[in-house]
């Protein structure tokens, strides 16, 4: 079915059916440019929660810098709060290390492991099927880097 332009088309995937939004006007226009920037302004000032006033001539340079200001701070409390969430979530490497040690287990990274391997296929004590091991535990390390 053919839909004017403008229209707002998605696919519904609960149902599979395509939808088609009408435009708000009664005339049948889309908006305009300017028109639809405002409205972009507004819905993102509705999430950012700060106000900003979206008429394009009353911004001024210090207006510009304060809601700069406000999204670097609000950016820096999140990567905080993320990295406090991350810190709880996971322990350090080396505690990791002492924790297994005390149960009598060894755990290397994957860094420690390949220099061990390539250490083995460098090696002229190694016999050749030890060689062909090493470069295929090797080839599986390095498909994980």
């Amino acid at each position: 079915q053919a839909v004017p332009a403008g229209s707002h088309v998605r696919l519904n995937l609960q149902t599979g059916e395509r939808e088609a939004k009408l435009p708000d006007r009664e005339s049948g226009e889309s908006d305009t440019r300017e028109e639809r920037r405002r409205k972009r302004y507004r819905h993102a000032r509705h999430w950012v929660g700060w106000a900003v006033d979206v008429d394009a001539n009353s911004f001024t340079s210090e207006d510009l810098k304060k809601a700069l200001a406000k999204m670097k701070e609000s950016e820096k409390a999140e990567r905080r709060v993320s990295f406090l969430f991350l810190k709880k979530k996971f322990r350090p490497i080396e505690q990791l290390k002492e924790e297994f040690e005390k149960l009598n287990m060894k755990i290397e990274t994957d860094y420690e492991i390949m220099g061990k391997l390539i250490s083995k296929f460098n090696s002229s004590a190694s016999t050749l099927d030890e060689k062909v091991a090493a470069l295929y535990d090797l080839e599986y390390y390095v498909h994980q880097v």
